[in-house]
């Protein structure tokens, strides 16, 4: 295991999030458009706490994932800084909770706080394990040259190069139809 399951599961939802934005998106639309597409994303990927529901909320929500979406591409010294930022900004104090399903886990932000400053500061605290087992590769973008979708490689060697098993078969199909066609 490189990380654990509450860092893969913040970092997973962060992916998540970064590939709602209309150049990562199956669909090619912002896919949190409205807050309904949004309680739909947290509803999928279990996220407690406060939601207030609105428009605000969810122009927080957009903010914070167009700042995760740069976070992603970071060198590990850049990430750092962007890291301290966040939890400086949040005035974040990381405690252990256990609540819902879920064993104990790190929490850095009460439950009422701002939904966009909760998504934020939990995955600070991943990025934190990342950059500390020195594992920023591992945050990667889909090599699919059509494709702006980012993901976790959590394979045991680091060599994932797309965000969806349909991105690797439309690269190797127009690889395919390239060889067959020359």
């Amino acid at each position: 295991m490189i990380f654990t399951d509450d860092t893969v599961a913040a970092l997973g939802f962060v992916a998540a999030l970064g590939d709602t934005v209309p150049e990562a998106s199956e669909s090619g639309r912002d896919e949190l458009d409205a807050p309904a597409q949004l309680v739909a994303l947290l509803d999928h990927w279990g996220y407690s706490g406060r939601r207030d529901g609105d428009e605000r909320e969810l122009a927080e929500v957009r903010e914070a994932r167009d700042r995760l979406r740069t976070m992603w591409r970071m060198t590990r010294d850049e990430a750092v800084d962007e890291v301290n930022l966040v939890l400086a900004e949040a005035n974040a104090l990381p405690r252990l909770v256990r609540h819902d399903d879920l064993d104990w886990h790190i929490h850095a932000t009460s439950l009422d706080a701002p939904l966009a400053e909760r998504i934020l500061v939990e995955a600070a605290m991943a990025f934190v394990d990342v950059i500390r087992a020195d594992q920023m590769s591992r945050l990667a973008g889909c090599e699919a040259d059509d494709c702006a979708g980012v993901f976790v490689d959590l394979s045991r060697n680091g060599s994932k190069r797309f965000c969806s098993t349909r991105c690797g078969n439309r690269v190797a199909v127009r690889a395919y139809r390239a060889r067959a066609g020359a």
